[in-house]
């Protein structure tokens, strides 16, 4: 798979959503390890995970121990496999999703998540989003002392605006190396925070990245939301799928873009994974354009996003 930069390394172009194996509706034990297994067989090596990622209220970390387990049980090599997970949310239980951004919560979390991952130290921490009722600065700050502490490598926010991103970047300096937002070819709001990112040199992830191509893994059962779009004419063209024609756009977009497309079987991921290879010629990119400024044009102008990963969305 070709590569993309994340900090003084690399990862591959396209990434994976662990999300949707962990929460409502996800599939069983062996078919969710099987999915993280595909993904690798096919060069991811960037799997997006988060400490909030369950169903019920007591089972904070299911999708950490999922992927520790899957890796634990791969018969190939996972050297070179960058996990990351993030703090800061929580989920009650009820469907809902809580905001926690203090130093103290960030700081156990990320403890925390380092033991359920059977780590000495995280690859990537993120900030899942940030906490309205303490400064920016202060939750940012226990990133810092988690980077300082070899608690964590490297530090990533999330769901941020480009003011959150500058004043992350000045306390974190060369420790921050990723920005997770929404952004699909139906929700563009993220595009101010995208440009920064690359002027920056910071990874730019986006979550729930076929918005506009799959439904949501919150929003039932996976099927296409719309048809007969560039998307899918350029997709029967070329005899693949519109799944893959969406992230080949979003790699388009700029080369800090690390799609995270969110799967469920080996088969989605195995799809999603192709994309890393397709090149857009000038005809399809303008085409694809000219599709994306007729679409969802309210979603474009959205606010900063609510939280991500992949094909799944993340309230």
């Amino acid at each position: 798979m070709r590569q993309r930069t994340m900090g003084n390394g690399t990862v591959g172009a396209i990434g994976l959503g662990a999300m949707p194996l962990s929460i409502e509706g996800r599939p069983d034990g062996q078919r969710a390890v099987a999915t993280v297994h595909a993904a690798l067989d096919a060069g991811v090596t960037l799997i997006d995970t988060a400490d909030s990622y369950h169903w019920h209220a007591d089972e904070r970390g299911h999708n950490e121990l999922l992927v520790a387990r899957a890796l634990r049980s791969y018969r190939g090599d996972t050297s070179g496999v960058l996990v990351a997970t993030k703090g800061g949310r929580g989920r009650p239980g009820d469907g809902s999703w809580t905001v926690t951004g203090t130093p103290e919560h960030l700081k156990r979390a990320a403890e925390d998540s380092a033991g359920r991952l059977g780590v000495d130290a995280i690859g990537l921490y993120q900030l899942h989003k940030p906490d309205p009722a303490v400064p920016w600065a202060d939750s940012v700050g226990a990133l810092r002392e988690l980077l300082d502490a070899g608690t964590i490598r490297s530090a990533g926010i999330s769901n941020v605006t480009t003011g959150q991103i500058r004043e992350a970047h000045a306390i974190l300096g060369d420790g921050l190396v990723s920005v997770q937002n929404q952004y699909s070819p139906a929700v563009r709001g993220g595009e101010p925070e995208l440009r920064l990112s690359t002027e920056l040199g910071l990874a730019f992830l986006p979550w729930s990245p076929l918005g506009g191509i799959t439904r949501s893994s919150l929003d039932g059962p996976p099927g296409p939301t719309s048809a007969g779009t560039a998307f899918h004419d350029i997709a029967a063209e070329r005899e693949t799928s519109p799944q893959q024609i969406a992230l080949a756009w979003l790699l388009a977009q700029s080369p800090a873009v690390v799609p995270l497309p969110g799967a469920s079987r080996p088969a989605s991921i195995q799809d999603s994974a192709g994309a890393a290879e397709i090149e857009l010629n000038e005809a399809e990119t303008a085409r694809l354009e000219d599709a994306v400024q007729r679409v969802a044009p309210s979603l474009r102008a959205a606010p900063a996003p609510k939280p991500h990963t992949g094909a799944g969305r993340r309230p």
